[in-house]
C-alpha cells in the first residue's frame, strides 16, 4: 500500500462574536479565538483541528498566539514528510520532542484522526472504537453575570427544550453575593432541573467548606473545581466531607492526574477535556482510569467552536457512561461560524455529525472574514 506523507501544516487565528459577555472567575469573555489548523496529505486529504482556550492566558499556560507559533515553528517541520496514517505513531513522536504544549497536541490529533477517517471513509468514533450513541445531552452554561437575566434564559431555554440541566459561573464576586445568585436560580428552575455550580478554583479550602455548605442547602447538583487545581489533598478532603458530588475540572488534566486524583478520592466527578488532556486518545485512558476507581465522568468544554466540540463528541460517544452529560455548547455562544453545517441542537442533546472523519468541513469564505488580520 502506498504510502501517504503530511505536506504541509497551516495554523490560523480566527476570533468568532460571541452572543453575549461570558463572565468566569478569572475572565470575561466578548469573543472566542480559535487556532485552526489544516493538515495537508499528499493523497490530497485535509485534516482540520482546533486549539482553543479562555481569555488569552488568563485560563493556562497556553495562548492562541504561542499555539500558532508554536505549531508554525516546531511542530510543522517535524511532521512534514512523515507518514500522515498513524496518528499514534505521530502524537509519540510530538511527546518525545515537545513538551507539554497539550491543547496544541490536542487541535494535532485531531486533525491527523480527521485525515485518517476521511481516507477510509470512517467516523474519528470509529477509529477510536466505534459510538455507543449518536446524541450527547448538552447543558448550558448561565454565564451573563446577572441573577434576573439568567433566569429568563434559563426558563426560555427550558420551554424551548434546547436544554433540561444548566451550569452556574461563580467566583468574581464575594462569596455571599454568588451563593445568592446561585440559590436564587436554582429556586426559579425548580428541583427538578439539574444545577451545577463552577466555582474555578476562585475559593479557598476553608472558604469552600462553608460555600458548598450553603450550596448544599440550596438544592445544588454538581460542585465544579472549587478550589486550586494543584490542592489534590483539598478535593479530597472537600469530596469525602460532603453529600453533593464534587467534581475535579483543572486538576484533573493529564492521564497523570486523573491517576493521582483516583489515588487519594480527589473529586467524585472527573470533567474530561481533550485540550488539557492533549487528545482524544488521552481522554480515553482517562476514562478507563475514572471507571476503575468508580468515579463519574463529565464531557467538559474550553468553549471550543464546532471543530473542537465535534472532536470531543467524537471521543465522548466512544465511552460506555457519561453520569453527567457534557456541556459541549461552545458553538452555540457564538453569533457565526466557520463551518458548513452547524451542529444540531434540540431536546437537551447535541446530534454527532456522522460523517467520515470528524463529518464537519470548513467554509473558507467564513474562515477568511474572521481570520485575524
Amino acid at each position: 500500500m502506498r504510502d501517504v506523507q503530511i505536506e504541509r501544516v497551516e495554523t490560523i487565528i480566527v476570533d468568532l462574536p460571541t452572543i453575549r459577555p461570558h463572565h468566569l472567575s478569572m475572565a470575561v469573555m466578548r469573543k472566542q479565538t480559535m487556532v485552526i489548523v489544516r493538515l495537508f496529505c499528499s493523497d490530497g486529504i485535509e485534516g482540520i483541528g482546533e486549539a482553543t482556550t479562555i481569555g488569552g492566558l488568563s485560563y493556562g499556560d497556553e495562548s492562541p498566539e504561542g499555539m500558532k507559533l508554536t505549531i508554525d515553528t516546531y511542530i510543522a517541520p517535524l511532521l512534514q514528510g512523515k507518514s500522515a496514517r498513524s496518528a499514534n505513531a505521530l502524537m509519540s513522536l510530538l511527546d518525545h520532542h515537545i513538551q507539554g504544549n497539550y491543547f496544541v497536541k490536542s487541535a494535532i490529533e485531531t486533525a491527523l484522526l480527521d485525515a485518517q477517517g476521511k481516507r477510509i471513509g470512517v467516523s474519528v468514533a470509529h477509529l477510536l472504537g466505534g459510538a455507543v450513541t449518536k446524541t450527547l445531552p448538552v447543558l448550558w452554561t448561565l454565564a451573563s453575570g446577572d441573577t434576573t437575566k439568567d433566569i429568563e434564559e434559563a426558563h426560555a431555554l427550558l420551554a424551548d427544550g434546547r436544554h433540561k440541566a444548566f451550569k452556574l459561573k461563580i467566583g468574581r464576586k464575594p462569596p455571599k453575593e454568588d451563593i445568592a445568585h446561585v440559590a436564587a436560580i436554582k429556586e426559579a428552575v425548580g428541583a427538578d432541573t439539574v444545577v451545577t455550580v463552577d466555582v474555578n478554583q476562585a475559593w479557598s479550602e476553608s472558604v469552600a467548606k462553608q460555600g458548598i455548605a450553603q450550596l448544599q442547602l440550596a438544592g445544588i447538583d454538581l460542585i465544579e473545581q472549587p478550589i486550586h487545581k494543584t490542592n489534590f489533598d483539598g478535593l479530597a478532603r472537600l469530596t469525602r466531607y460532603f453529600e453533593v458530588p464534587i467534581m475535579a475540572d483543572e486538576a484533573v488534566a493529564t492521564v497523570s492526574d486523573a491517576f493521582k486524583l483516583a489515588k487519594v478520592g480527589g473529586g467524585s466527578v472527573f470533567a474530561l477535556k481533550i485540550a488539557k488532556a492533549g487528545g482524544l486518545v488521552n481522554i480515553q485512558k482517562q476514562a478507563a482510569i475514572a471507571q476503575g476507581a468508580g468515579i463519574s465522568i463529565y464531557g467538559g468544554t474550553m468553549l471550543e467552536g464546532t471543530i473542537g466540540s465535534v472532536a470531543s463528541a467524537q471521543v465522548f460517544s466512544t465511552l460506555p457512561t457519561l453520569d453527567w452529560g457534557t456541556e459541549l455548547f461552545g458553538p452555540l455562544l457564538l453569533t457565526d461560524d466557520i463551518v458548513k453545517t452547524r451542529v444540531r441542537y434540540g431536546n437537551g442533546v447535541m446530534e454527532i455529525p456522522q460523517g467520515p472523519g470528524l463529518g464537519i468541513e470548513l467554509e473558507l469564505n467564513q474562515v477568511e472574514k474572521y481570520k485575524r488580520k
